[in-house]
């Protein structure tokens, strides 16, 4: 896992040559990825969800939750994983996150999630890698 309190900033021309091109547009320029795509939505071991640009630690499983809307979703995240800016793009304002190391963006936030949070941080999965614990290896 990476150290998250340095940031992380590289040319444009880095981040296109270390990542696959759908995860370069989905972290570098605010793409989506499809619906249901990705094999995360299946994940049920334990372990981290670490940031596919810079292996920042993220989430745990136990804060992932099946959303029904195509997307690796969860409660909450771990302390001082993202941070977050206002997304105009669509005709209501939303509340994007982006990895507070790298700058990736990961999704948007709604107050539609389950309790103890009430939020779902919809995350693309191209965005994610998973580590799983040791235990479950």
């Amino acid at each position: 896992m990476t150290d998250n309190s340095k940031k992380q900033e590289l040319p444009d021309d880095e981040w296109r040559k270390r990542l696959d091109p759908e995860a370069y547009q989905v972290l570098r320029h605010e793409g989506t990825e499809y619906a249901g795509t990705s094999p995360l939505n299946e994940e049920k071991r334990s372990g981290t969800y670490v940031c596919a640009g810079c292996d920042t630690p993220l989430f745990k499983s136990e804060m992932k939750f099946n959303s029904g809307t195509g997307w690796p979703s969860f409660f909450t995240t771990l302390p001082g994983a993202f941070e977050t800016s206002t997304d105009h793009k669509l005709l209501m304002p939303r509340t994007e996150y982006h990895c507070a190391r790298c700058g990736g963006h990961h999704g948007h936030v709604f107050k539609d999630g389950p309790q103890p949070t009430g939020l779902r941080y919809c995350n693309n999965g191209v965005a994610l890698k998973f580590i799983p614990d040791d235990s479950t290896q």
